[in-house]
């Protein structure tokens, strides 16, 4: 069965209504939600960055069935796997066999901030299947020391864990990553570049039935036209291709990009206006690749009415 999920862009949205828009999600019909962690959003235009893990302590309060991925956290660099090991754990205590955490091996964007040396993508990803290790070293129980090439723990136990440990998914967008997540994850996600290419290689890979989840931005809107430069003016980013997003520091930078590219070049990724048939169109193409799990990012802020249009008129298509 496949299920259609609702993305929560932290980049876009105040802590105060992404909680609110996890719970209007829930109640139009969406299977499960994504929230982004960030610390700086794409674009200043975007305009907003809150803590991720403050953000899921209100959704959990506001929500009673509605699953909820990080889409996705880096354990790497700005916060330690040990302190997302704790968050993590205490997350699916407040959400109990609905919190997954999604982790990625992150943007320069994000994990700069301390002064670290961003390292090139094999190293990072080095470094996340470490993280990896760390967290479900953790989350055995009791005093634990770890001692890696990248981490290190001394005298470390999370005293508040779930009865049930939540699973662990991890985003690829190439082969490496892709082999990580079928060796180390629990699930795969995919942010929705290289979509195709980075599944077959988790499945070749050893990824077996394991769970797939890819997201897809749109942008409703009363017509195109207008959906179209909502998307372009907000969220530029499906245009970039290649490791620039994952490179660039800054969001003046990220807009500097934005300049290079057309309202064509976005609206190519990004299915706008009021068409249901279009909607469903680019979800299709999505599960005809093999994914089961559909997170859809709503651009722009005109949030209510795209749920209200989902929950009448796609989101039944697939309940079908």
């Amino acid at each position: 069965m496949v299920e259609i999920g609702y993305k929560l862009a932290s980049e876009e949205h105040g802590p105060l209504d992404l909680v609110c828009n996890a719970r209007q999600a829930e109640d139009a019909g969406f299977a499960f939600a994504m929230i982004s962690d960030h610390y700086h959003p794409w674009t200043a235009r975007q305009g907003e960055s809150p803590f991720v893990w403050g953000v899921i302590g209100g959704i959990s309060q506001v929500t009673a069935d509605l699953r909820l991925v990080t889409g996705v956290t880096c354990p790497t660099i700005r916060i330690h796997p040990g302190i997302i090991a704790q968050a993590a754990a205490t997350a699916a205590v407040m959400m109990p066999g609905r919190f997954i955490l999604g982790l990625g091996s992150g943007e320069n964007l994000n994990e700069h901030i301390f002064g670290d040396r961003w390292p090139p993508a094999p190293i990072r990803i080095e470094m996340l299947e470490e993280a990896v290790e760390v967290i479900r070293t953790l989350w055995k129980g009791g005093m634990q020391d770890y001692y890696g090439s990248f981490y290190t723990l001394e005298n470390a136990q999370i005293f508040s864990l779930p009865e049930k440990l939540p699973p662990i998914y991890i985003a690829s967008e190439g082969p490496i990553s892709a082999s990580l997540a079928a060796r180390a994850g629990d699930g795969f996600i995919n942010p929705g570049t290289n979509a195709e290419e980075s599944l077959v290689v988790f499945r070749n890979s050893g990824g077996g039935n394991k769970p797939t989840y890819v997201e897809i931005s749109v942008c409703w809107a009363e017509s195109e036209e207008e959906g179209q430069t909502t998307a372009y003016e907000q969220w530029p980013v499906p245009a970039n291709r290649g490791e620039l997003n994952r490179l660039l520091p800054t969001p003046v930078h990220y807009e500097q990009l934005a300049k290079m590219v057309t309202p064509e070049d976005v609206a190519e990724h990004v299915p706008s206006g009021p068409d249901a048939e279009v909607h469903i169109k680019k979800i299709e193409e999505r599960i005809s690749m093999g994914f089961d799990h559909v997170c859809v990012h709503q651009i722009g802020h005109q949030q209510q009415e795209f749920m209200e249009f989902y929950m009448n008129e796609v989101l039944p298509h697939f309940q079908e």
